[in-house]
């Protein structure tokens, strides 16, 4: 299956999805940072985002573009962390069931909030078994959707609007690094 990736269009899609639920982050400067780079350099305050990541806006904008049906039958992701944590929360949000595949071994504090968000999570061990072919065998058991954590795209999509305000808050850049 080849990854159909979104456009700008999708972006703005994305935006309005998620602008009664994403916060609009700060965009910081540093000025010890400026002078030792000679550039003007721009943050984007992501961490101040719900779940504390950017990770948010992507989990969100998927969830909010299932069909009914999907939305009935539940989702999977698999995610040590972040991801985990926006697909929980985005779950809760549109009351829809999440079932998360985690590592046994993830930090305790995103598992913790990937519960509390109301979550079930199925732990794996790591190095000895394959978290894609877990989620894949629940869509196929469950009639789960699955929302990976990075190439889909409307969870491209979604991420892409940190981007977006960035640009309109700031204007035109010569580089942007993204994580």
């Amino acid at each position: 299956m080849t990854l159909r990736l979104p456009v700008y269009d999708d972006v703005v899609a994305a935006s309005k999805t998620l602008d009664v639920v994403a916060y609009r982050t700060p965009v910081l400067t540093s000025q010890t940072i400026n002078a030792r780079l000679d550039a003007q350099v721009f943050f984007k305050c992501e961490n101040f985002q719900r779940i504390g990541a950017f990770k948010f806006r992507g989990g969100y904008n998927a969830v909010a573009k299932l069909s009914p049906a999907q939305r009935k039958a539940g989702v999977v992701a698999f995610s040590s962390g972040n991801h985990a944590q926006a697909i929980a929360l985005a779950c809760q949000l549109l009351d829809v069931a999440a079932t998360i595949v985690m590592p046994h071994d993830a930090p305790a504090a995103k598992k913790a909030a990937t519960l509390g968000y109301g979550a079930r999570v199925v732990s794996y061990d790591r190095h000895t078994e394959d978290r894609e072919e877990i989620a894949r065998s629940l869509v196929q058991e469950q009639g789960l959707t699955l929302i990976p954590p990075f190439d889909h795209p409307d969870v491209i999509a979604g991420q892409g609007t940190a981007v977006k305000e960035l640009l309109e808050e700031v204007g035109g850049l010569d580089a942007l690094f993204i994580p």
